[in-house]
């Protein structure tokens, strides 16, 4: 008897939500129609107990929604409504299910905001803090002690403790590590590595996670992109909403420009996307040491945006911001490599994938 999995993908410009149910079988997927949330939702993040599912809408007034999720139909259903500090593109919760972690990266800022006992978030932030240019996720690890906030404009990723009391988030010492353009952020399953994906030169960094202290240590850095893709390094990207930056001599030549990353829940594969070549990476993750090796790419949707790998590990769904389609690929468990199962009809925009599966 196959758990239920459901599909969520939010489409930014349609200003809503599609949902799916996936056959955990064969990973065909069946819509099930619509949900409104608001013009540019974007990020989306899955509650602890997996019983809602909030949305990020970017567009003012800046908010974070929150949907029940019906575990027997996978039907959302809006519950509250909470103000945000600015526009973030990024949403996480801490590992108990009772704070919610956003980030912006035109406000460059970070903000806490609390989740009732009933699941629903209904007030606003508990606290912001001033982070270095452009923040682009805010993540926990998998102790529930330790968060990280990468500024891809000042080429660093900033280190914090978290009260999971009080839900405040306290500098650590050192407060932040250097690294080029960091985007997105994964954990190994074993806590002991963090990944983080540079937008701008296609690299993913290994960190060594020190499991008492709570900093970062560089371990390796392997790029994603091929010398014979022909790309040369991207520049950071002007808000959502803003003026893009001025042209240079070199806009004519196109730049890297990867946006997310997934590892898989055996923590032997990971994956990263391109958005210029419209391809998905995959890397091998070495037992023990957590060390990568670029092995292959894979064309998918124009302009990938949002990867999700479903929790048996079986398949990965990818978003296109430029197509009208969903891909559905199964992971070969022994190499990692991605075969197409289908394409599925998505709404305009298509950004952040969530998966949530049910006995």
């Amino acid at each position: 008897m196959y758990a239920k999995t459901f599909v969520y993908v939010s489409n930014a410009q349609d200003g809503n939500i599609d949902a799916y149910s996936m056959d955990q079988a064969t990973g065909a997927l069946t819509s099930m129609g619509k949900t409104d949330a608001g013009k540019v939702v974007m990020p989306m993040a899955l509650s602890a107990d997996k019983k809602f599912l909030y949305a990020v809408v970017r567009s003012d007034p800046f908010k974070v929604v929150t949907y029940a999720i019906d575990s027997a139909t996978g039907a959302l259903a809006q519950k509250a409504t909470a103000p945000l500090p600015d526009s973030m593109p990024y949403v996480s919760t801490d590992r108990t299910g009772r704070f919610l972690f956003t980030a912006s990266y035109g406000g460059d800022k970070a903000a806490v905001s609390p989740i009732g006992a009933d699941g629903l978030v209904e007030g606003p932030a508990t606290q912001v803090i001033p982070t270095g240019r452009n923040a682009h996720a805010i993540l926990i690890d998998r102790t529930n002690r330790f968060v990280f906030v990468p500024n891809l404009g000042s080429d660093q990723v900033l280190e914090f403790l978290f009260d999971a009391k009080t839900g405040q988030l306290t500098a650590n010492d050192p407060p932040l590590i250097k690294t080029h353009g960091p985007r997105h952020l994964a954990f190994s399953p074993d806590n002991k590595y963090l990944y983080v994906l540079s937008e701008l030169d296609g690299h993913v960094t290994q960190f060594a996670l020190d499991q008492t202290k709570g900093t970062l240590t560089e371990v390796d850095k392997v790029g994603s992109v091929p010398p014979e893709a022909g790309l040369v390094p991207g520049v950071p990207q002007a808000p959502v909403g803003a003026a893009p930056p001025p042209a240079s001599a070199a806009d004519d030549k196109p730049k890297i420009w990867a946006a997310d990353l997934a590892i898989a829940p055996s923590g032997r594969f990971l994956y990263s996307t391109e958005r210029t070549t419209s391809k998905i990476a995959l890397f091998s993750v070495a037992s023990g040491t957590g060390k990568l090796t670029y092995v292959t790419n894979f064309a998918t949707e124009k302009q990938p945006r949002g990867i999700r790998i479903d929790p048996t590990g079986t398949y990965l769904v990818a978003s296109g911001e430029k197509s009208d389609r969903l891909s559905v690929y199964k992971i070969d468990q022994d190499g990692g490599k991605l075969t197409e199962i289908g394409r599925y009809p998505v709404g305009n925009g298509a950004n952040w994938v969530e998966i949530v599966e049910f006995p």
